[in-house]
């Protein structure tokens, strides 16, 4: 759940196999409410250990928070000041995990520190630490902060790391290096996190994982998207004929039909929707305090060259942490932090576009940058803790569970709500919910997934020189190094069964776009849960993500969806219409079909 653009869209007129296979046998041991990557992540663990587990999401995968990310697998340098150490060695044990487990999708990121001044912030930073607020004016964190937080962030990288350590350079070196960040720098500090390009793929990757450890075991592990929590019911009899767990009412959001589920565990991982969730099966709680964040992404060629490959992650002048990297052949910026409002839409505003060119032209004065230029735009809402006073930079990044125990109405059900978790740690954040579910449900963990590759990270190259022999070996008559290393990119290894699945009939690229080809949607129709035109464009790729969409592209994507998911004219129309009002509504992209 936890997603912002699920409301108001067209409906499929065939019922999925995934709705239908929850429908045929409405029982699992758990059921996880909310499909982001906590959820997800959860999921995939339970499924390895054996467990009967379904889950259910409101919107699509990855289309809440999860999807709204900076992209970044990183420690969390900055939560060192907030004295959150656990967190930040947990997330670089994380990182370094992801890195080997997943090195389809989690990349290496050089990250560049512009710094202005040396001993700024001495005297501030021990106030903030013990505060967690800004006390007047922000004091700009100089060199020798800075120098003293990476060194700790080093520190927590010793075991099991696998990237360099932070480096420090004055300011002629940096200005070689870099020559068009401000000329007023006085250093620049480097050292190495981790990108994440493409979080919604990942997010299936993992979901497939689960789904296939599933059918594999001697339980089920079944997972529908556009499915609501609707009501909670009351306690549900077992098979031995005593009381045990709960029934919900779900609500299949592409065609309206409602029916019945029955857990003995109920998870909620809906983020920022936790407290809602609750309420909608009868519990008061009060454990969410979300804020939004906000990002842009440029088609800005002289700001990409700018970056010379780098992420430029610095203080702006109000004292937030910013950051500026390119992603491919565009460029990211973000993000805010403020307190959202969870009766309005997440969206990027036009202040916080122009505080996104003013912290830009901090770095780079000589490098103007325009609306025209924004290609997308994205926000969404943190899951973070109820925080009050607390200022939102403060407000902590680590997670919690909550054991709601049998809600008002919830029976015999035990009630677990995930408060917070982030990107980084979604790994040990679902190893530690699912120990709970274990503990809940008398069992024994059996497998771990620290060292488990995920989906199509499985024998993924681990050289520029073994990515170049892997598309060599796939390229095949009609396909070319351009379209396999695509494929490549969008699947990791997986692009084998891709590659099959369109070798096995007739197939063409599409008109609109090199990337995309008839078969390669059937596919993901077929085998990725595609509800919407939407899906494809968002997160089964990153065409609207790079401000690629047009209105062929559009037309030609709904008719070849049309097929597989059975829309006559009427719903392709509406799919059309309904792609542009989420571009445009969330996005910030305007886009003309050629359908009226």
């Amino acid at each position: 759940m936890g997603t912002n653009d699920s409301s108001g869209h067209p409906s499929s007129s065939r019922q999925r196999s995934s709705v239908q296979s929850l429908r045929k046998r409405p029982r699992a041991q758990v059921l996880i409410i909310g499909g982001g990557i906590n959820g997800v992540g959860t999921f995939r663990d339970l499924a390895l250990q054996g467990v009967d587990v379904a889950l259910v999401e409101r919107g699509d995968y990855c289309q809440g928070a999860s999807g709204a990310s900076s992209h970044m697998i990183h420690g969390g340098i900055r939560y060192l000041e907030n004295g959150e150490f656990r967190l930040v060695q947990e997330s670089v044990v994380e990182r370094n995990r992801l890195l080997r487990i997943a090195p389809h999708y989690v990349k290496p990121l050089q990250t560049t520190i512009p710094i202005f001044s040396t001993f700024s912030g001495v005297l501030s930073a021990p106030l903030r630490f013990l505060t967690h607020k800004q006390q007047g004016k922000p004091k700009e964190r100089g060199a020798f902060l800075i120098k003293l937080g990476l060194s700790m962030y080093d520190f927590f990288s010793r075991d099991g790391g696998t990237v360099p350590r932070h480096q420090f350079r004055g300011r002629k070196r940096a200005l070689a290096e870099l020559p068009r960040l401000h000329p007023g720098i006085k250093y620049a500090a480097t050292y190495f996190d981790a990108s994440v390009h493409n979080p919604e793929r990942l997010t299936l990757d993992v979901l497939q994982d689960g789904e296939k450890a599933g059918a594999a075991g001697p339980s089920d592990a079944r997972a529908s998207n556009y499915l609501s929590l609707v009501s909670m019911g009351g306690a549900a009899g077992n098979s031995s004929g005593s009381t045990g767990g709960s029934t919900v009412q779900l609500r299949d959001e592409l065609t309206g039909e409602v029916f019945d589920f029955t857990a003995d565990v109920i998870v909620n991982t809906t983020g920022a929707w936790v407290d809602l969730t609750n309420q909608a099966m009868g519990a008061a709680s009060s454990f969410m305090g979300g804020t939004k964040g906000s990002h842009i992404v440029l088609d800005h060629p002289g700001l990409l060259e700018a970056c010379n490959g780098r992420e430029i992650f610095f203080e702006h002048t109000d004292g937030r942490i910013v950051l500026i990297y390119p992603m491919g052949d565009r460029v990211l910026v973000g993000t805010t932090d403020v307190d959202a409002d969870m009766a309005e839409d997440a969206v990027c505003t036009d202040a916080e576009i122009d505080y996104f060119f003013d912290l830009i032209g901090h770095v780079f004065p000589d490098v103007p940058v325009s609306r025209d230029q924004i290609v997308y735009t994205f926000a969404g809402v943190r899951p973070l803790p109820r925080h009050d006073a607390t200022q939102p930079g403060f407000v902590s990044r680590d997670y919690r569970i909550e054991r709601g125990g049998q809600h008002t109405s919830a029976g015999g059900a035990v009630v677990l709500s995930l408060v917070g978790g982030k990107w980084t740690t979604f790994r040990a954040l679902a190893e530690h919910l699912t120990n709970d579910v274990l503990k809940e449900l008398g069992l024994e963990r059996k497998v771990s997934t620290a060292k488990l590759a995920i989906g199509g990270g499985a024998g993924f190259p681990d050289t520029a020189s073994g990515i170049e022999q892997w598309i060599k070996a796939h390229m095949s008559a009609g396909r070319d190094a351009d379209r396999i290393s695509g494929l490549l990119t969008r699947y990791g290894t997986r692009a084998e069964e891709v590659l099959r699945y369109l070798d096995a009939g007739p197939d063409r690229l599409l008109h609109s776009t090199r990337e995309l080809s008839v078969r390669e949607l059937e596919f993901m129709a077929r085998n990725e849960q595609v509800g919407h035109v939407i899906d494809v464009l968002i997160r089964r790729t990153s065409l609207a993500f790079r401000g690629l969409v047009t209105g062929e592209l559009l037309n030609e994507v709904a008719e070849v969806l049309a097929v597989p998911l059975g829309w006559d004219a009427a719903a392709r129309a509406a799919e059309i219409h309904y792609a542009q009002e989420v571009l445009e509504r969330f996005h910030g992209v305007q886009v003309h079909s050629l359908v009226a």
